[in-house]
């Protein structure tokens, strides 16, 4: 496949977004949470080849020190041709760009199993390690 061709935009429709999701088989998400947190993202970033959404990438953070990479994702069939690469470069870019003089920010991110040295190329440490714990989730559901 030709990079050339590939575009990246910092917008992601909702339609997109859900379907890049399935294809990673993430759990599914209401389209009114998609829509929220679409608006709420730092930074939303779209590669697109053609008119087809190939992958993903957002920035939630709290709009001090704190900015946490979620969503990176590319389509199985796309994988492999340095669409993540890029948009891991994009990302961090956006970051270091956020950073004035005299401040730092805390990036932090949650690696898919197996997929963690991909992100140690961009600086990540993995956790836990001799200064952090290991990092922790949870997904909670409202009962019906």
């Amino acid at each position: 496949m030709n990079k050339m061709n590939i575009k990246f935009k910092n917008k992601i429709s909702v339609d997109d977004y859900i379907k890049l999701r399935k294809n990673a088989d993430w759990k599914d998400i209401s389209r009114r949470q998609v829509k929220a947190g679409l608006k709420n993202s730092v930074y939303a970033l779209s590669a697109k080849i053609g008119n087809k959404t190939v992958g993903m990438a957002r920035i939630v953070g709290d709009g001090g020190y704190v900015m946490l990479i979620v969503d990176v994702v590319v389509l199985p069939e796309y994988r492999g041709a340095g669409i993540g690469t890029e948009m891991m470069k994009n990302v961090m870019e956006f970051i270091h760009n956020s950073v004035k003089d005299g401040e730092g920010v805390m990036a932090q991110l949650m690696s898919a199993k197996g997929r963690e040295n991909f992100y140690k190329r961009f600086g990540f440490k993995p956790r836990p390690d001799d200064t952090f714990g290991a990092g922790m989730t949870q997904w909670i559901e409202a009962s019906e």
